[in-house]
């Protein structure tokens, strides 16, 4: 019988792979964020993003196909097609390790969306099935843009809720790699999708699909993005700063950060031997998970509130606005920081989910002609290059983060006050950072 437990290792290159020692590395990245933070603050003194007037317009054959129903029509198709397939696996496949559905699930779908949207911008939303079915359910009840509005001030609150659930399912429940929690927890999520579209409209899908919430964040990152209605090539960090400041923004960085910290933390040798002294694993993980989210949200919100300002300071938005307001500047931390912990992960786990997808029954059979393809495991007969790949993904991510918040406070803050309106959102990244690091390498 094969055993149930779906393989997590994230590749070797741990901190006896590294070209240099753990500590060195810690060093060298909080070294990199001040010295980044200094070179901005002496040299970068007017705003320089703003997505609304930058990016140059792509070809307009390209823009033609990218725009047109067909090509629009084409992805919902093959969205609803691969939906159809996975379902048929999930519902009658056997319940057994090697059933795509679990490498579908939580690697190419979760780990994967975040490459794909940097590379092709909001690919879920372009491709959901869900989106497209409770567009279809919403046109058919005739309810048009749903029976109520849906309040401005629910925002992401949904997404973050549907994040940490994802999180808890594949981190903290032990029954995570068989099929029957999967099939409850995908049947609750169709379920609740569908409901709020028809309730609400399709706006509920963009604040409450946490696929599609999660990939549109991502997707600010890319270099494709729309001025207006065309289609252009931008700076990622212009479109960076295109992010809206929405209510449940700041939940929803904190969830994906602190999830994926608590993923490193709880492999952890002393955790595991503190949880087993405990008993009660999935009581005391649980809190664990929530604590970690807590502290990241709890933590930038305190700093991105500027205790570096006087309380008689005007500013450009009031202090309670503020964290939504630089909660952007936490993307590219999450995307350096699940690149680096996912990395080989997702490279060797993915091509292995491509080759179950051509036997969904298990039976042995070749559907989709990839049952044959070989695996690639470069990244782990390399760890010195993975572990080097892992801390340049994290320091990147963080020095882009800096960017952001710095090119947001100067537009923002009073000008006697952008330094040091940012002191204490520096430090929360430098924690990050180290942090961060101290996580992949350390603990």
């Amino acid at each position: 019988m094969v055993p149930h437990i779906l393989v997590r290792a994230h590749g070797l290159g741990g901190a006896k792979d590294l070209p240099v020692p753990a500590s060195l590395a810690i060093v060298g990245g909080v070294a990199a964020l001040l010295v980044s933070f200094a070179v901005l603050a002496l040299a970068w003194r007017e705003p320089r993003y703003d997505a609304t007037r930058q990016g140059r317009p792509v070809p307009a054959p390209l823009a033609a196909v990218v725009d047109s129903t067909a090509w629009q029509v084409a992805l919902r198709v093959l969205g609803l097609l691969f939906f159809g397939y996975m379902g048929w696996a999930l519902v009658t496949g056997p319940d057994l390790v090697t059933n795509p559905v679990f490498g579908t699930f939580y690697v190419l779908v979760w780990v994967g969306l975040v490459p794909a949207s940097l590379l092709f911008g909001p690919v879920v939303r372009a491709v959901s099935p869900v989106r497209t079915l409770g567009t279809l359910l919403v046109r058919l009840s005739g309810s048009g843009d749903g029976l109520f509005r849906c309040p401005g001030r629910l925002g992401l609150w949904p997404a973050a809720v549907g994040l940490f659930a994802f999180a808890w399912q594949e981190l903290v429940n032990p029954q995570s790699a068989y099929l029957g929690p999967v099939r409850i927890w995908l049947a609750v999520y169709v379920a609740a999708m569908l409901l709020g579209g028809v309730v609400f409209g399709e706006r509920w899908f963009a604040g409450a699909d946490p696929f599609e919430a999660y990939s549109t964040l991502v997707a600010h990152l890319s270099v494709w993005g729309r001025r207006g209605r065309t289609l252009v090539v931008r700076s990622p960090l212009a479109g960076l700063d295109r992010v809206p400041p929405r209510p449940g923004l700041v939940a929803v960085v904190a969830v994906l950060f602190g999830s994926t910290a608590f993923d490193s933390f709880k492999d952890s040798v002393r955790w595991i031997g503190l949880v087993d002294r405990l008993g009660h694993p999935v009581l005391v993980n649980s809190l664990a998970l929530v604590l970690f989210c807590l502290v990241v949200g709890a933590s930038f919100t305190a700093a991105a509130r500027c205790p570096g300002l006087p309380r008689h300071a005007a500013a450009a938005v009031r202090r309670s606005a503020l964290p939504r307001s630089f909660a952007h500047s936490v993307v590219p931390i999450i995307v350096g920081y699940i690149s680096a912990h996912y990395l080989s992960y997702f490279v060797e786990q993915g091509q292995t989910t491509v080759r179950q997808l051509s036997d969904p029954m298990v039976t042995g059979a070749d559907l989709l002609g990839t049952a044959g393809w070989g695996v690639s495991y470069w990244l782990s007969f390399h760890p010195a290059v993975l572990a080097t790949a892992k801390v340049l993904a994290v320091v990147a991510g963080h020095v882009v983060g800096v960017v952001a918040a710095h090119d947001r406070a100067v537009r923002l803050l009073p000008p006697r006050h952008r330094v040091s309106g940012q002191l204490a959102l520096l430090g929360v990244m430098v924690c990050y950072t180290g942090g961060g690091l101290y996580l992949l390498f350390g603990s």
